[in-house]
């Protein structure tokens, strides 16, 4: 059996993981893991933004600017540095 991309579920691969910068804005997905300090963590942990979590990209700034994303029907932003730090894996589109 061959693997492209990351594991089966339901016979059909998983996404790879993209970082929450890459997300397309209103696409969705579930956090994978968090590559800063421990700062960086608690601050992201503090907004709801945690290994697990289904979050939804609602819209990014052009040039590198602030991210918005909804986490548990609330909407935060964040910087685009934090958000090149989030790894998420994308929903599959039906």
């Amino acid at each position: 059996m061959h693997r492209f991309g990351g594991r089966f579920k339901d016979n059909k691969p998983e996404a790879d993981p993209v970082t929450l910068a890459q997300l397309k804005s209103g696409q969705s997905g579930t956090v994978v893991d968090i590559q800063g300090g421990h700062r960086m963590t608690d601050r992201l942990n503090a907004l709801g933004i945690i290994p697990g979590k289904k979050i939804t990209k609602a819209s990014a700034m052009l040039m590198r600017g602030p991210v918005t994303i909804e986490v548990d029907r609330v909407e935060v932003a964040i910087g685009f540095g934090m958000a090149s730090k989030v790894m998420v894996r994308p929903d599959r589109v039906p």
